[in-house]
């Protein structure tokens, strides 16, 4: 990992070519395990065929959207493989997403099929219309017994540049918006973050992220791509995260700086211990360099590695532990194969160390926006010498050695808990509760919490608990406050800083 790395990524693979790939060569090392089992590469390949029989008989087609809203488990991993090679794409939403969000995802996605945990049936059915909707118990019932015969039926002609799974993410409208993400792409941007992490055949990755957050599921595309073997920990509690690190043999962890933060508070309670972990990775917000330290000393040995990126390119920068003394404030260099720098107003590129929005070009440069032509046109514009360039809506510099320094956004975005999300989709929720006439989002900031600001006739409390029922548990705000009057700047903004006084002064 010191020096860039010289073997292409592949652009022309599809993304069950990565599992097909490592049960040719370790048929019998473990693939994917959760909290009620664990699968082989072998077991794992043939449990993904049975999905694309299961598929084909339910009549799911090429291109079919089939959207699951499932835990991270072992069967949504075979359901994420069978889905691409039978052509279809798989739109995996989070558990937590309310159905205010749902129903705007079902509608924006089209899909063919859906399928949930089976308590939910009743309730996803009423809203998805005349979508069928299944539960996972019978379904897998039906895979399984697939799974038993003899003769596959033929695969579905699948092309590099179709599209394998749809990323529903917070946008710059109310509603979520979904990265369009080809096969080709999809493992470009795999093994060429393989290629800077090093993923390896002994390798256990501990996976606290669900599969619907695109950190999560290129978990099991790189452990794929590593041989490497994949502990989905989505569920687990809190309180034996720590035990279970260790129980699993987990040698690489990814986190986000609060897992991290929690990971150091549990690893404060006892003694220092022998560790098989050799890699943390982050991603999500800057991490502390005392969070980082803390897990240096909790786990003797372990490197920690600093990532940047988004959705719609997957990765655009990782920084090697051998840099990091040298370059401690940068987010690293870009992927092998890629290219990320600032450019001014008129797209320019700007010399070393003049601040820009930051771009991204190179085949894991997704291709827009499912079904948002103007977003699309947006953030994914043409590069000069071809392809893609997209628009991060990031702002920084490169040094002379070509490594991305981050220094913030500039629209309404933001990542809180780890999670990415916008002002805008907050307040929508907000506005829809009854008794609201309009709201106001306050990002949160290293002295004060999240909070929403409503004008109309509700309580606070009442309206924190009508956003806990519209949206995810990270997004709802920690602080609600009531104004008779929003306050706006002279173009007719909310004025943040205005509220910041506001929320300053009801603290004090």
């Amino acid at each position: 990992m010191n020096g860039q790395p010289t073997v292409p990524a592949r652009t022309d693979a599809r993304v069950h070519d990565l599992l097909d790939e490592a049960t040719a060569e370790r048929p019998d090392a473990w693939a994917v395990s959760d909290g009620t089992g664990r699968w082989t590469y072998r077991e794992l390949a043939a449990h993904s065929h049975a999905v694309d029989a299961w598929l084909r008989a339910a009549g799911v087609g090429h291109g079919d959207r089939v959207l699951v809203q499932l835990p991270s488990t072992r069967e949504l991993v075979a359901l994420l493989y069978g889905t691409a090679r039978r052509g279809a794409v798989l739109v995996p939403v989070n558990t937590g997403m309310k159905d205010y969000h749902l129903r705007a995802v079902v509608e924006n996605a089209e899909p063919a099929l859906i399928v949930v945990t089976d308590p939910a049936v009743e309730r996803i059915g009423a809203l998805a219309g005349e979508v069928p909707v299944r539960g996972l118990g019978p379904a897998w019932e039906e895979i399984t017994a697939l799974r038993g015969r003899e003769v596959r039926p033929p695969e579905a002609p699948v092309d590099a540049d179709d599209i394998a799974v749809l990323v529903y993410t917070s946008g710059s409208t109310a509603a979520p918006k979904a990265v369009i993400c080809p096969h080709g792409r999809m493992v470009f941007a795999t093994e060429a973050i393989g290629l800077e992490l090093g993923y390896r055949p002994d390798d256990v990755v501990f996976c606290r992220f669900p599969i619907s957050w695109d950190y999560g599921l290129y978990k099991v595309l790189l452990t794929a791509a590593g041989r490497s073997e994949l502990v989905l920990a989505d569920g687990e509690s809190d309180l034996v995260l720590l035990r279970r690190i260790r129980e699993t043999g987990a040698t690489i962890v990814p986190i986000v700086p609060s897992l991290a933060t929690m990971i150091c508070a549990l690893a404060a309670r006892e003694p220092a211990r022998e560790s098989r972990v050799r890699l943390f990775t982050n991603t999500g917000a800057a991490l502390p360099k005392s969070t980082a330290d803390a897990l240096r000393s909790a786990f003797p040995g372990a490197e920690v590695v600093v990532q940047f990126g988004q959705t719609e390119c997957k990765r655009v920068s990782v920084l090697p532990p051998a840099f990091q003394d040298a370059k401690p404030h940068s987010v690293g260099r870009p992927l092998p194969g890629t290219r990320a720098f600032a450019v001014d107003d008129e797209g320019r590129p700007l010399p070393p160390w003049q601040t820009g929005e930051i771009v991204v070009e190179g085949p894991h440069v997704m291709p827009g926006y499912w079904r948002a032509p103007e977003q699309t046109a947006r953030a994914f514009r043409p590069a000069p010498g071809g392809g893609l360039r997209l628009h991060t809506g990031d702002f920084g510099h490169v040094d002379e050695d070509g490594f991305l320094y981050y220094e913030g956004r500039r629209d309404d975005m933001f990542k809180h808990k780890g999670v990415r999300m916008s002002t805008t989709e907050i307040e929508a929720a907000a506005t829809d509760v009854p008794g609201v006439r309009a709201a106001a989002v306050l990002p949160p900031a290293e002295d004060r919490p999240l909070a929403v600001f409503a004008e109309g006739d509700i309580d606070p409390h009442t309206l924190l608990k009508e956003l806990s029922l519209r949206l995810e548990p990270a997004k709802v705000p920690a602080v609600s406050r009531v104004v008779d009057e929003l306050p706006l700047t002279p173009h007719g903004k909310h004025d943040r800083k205005a509220l910041a006084r506001l929320l300053e002064g009801a603290t004090a």
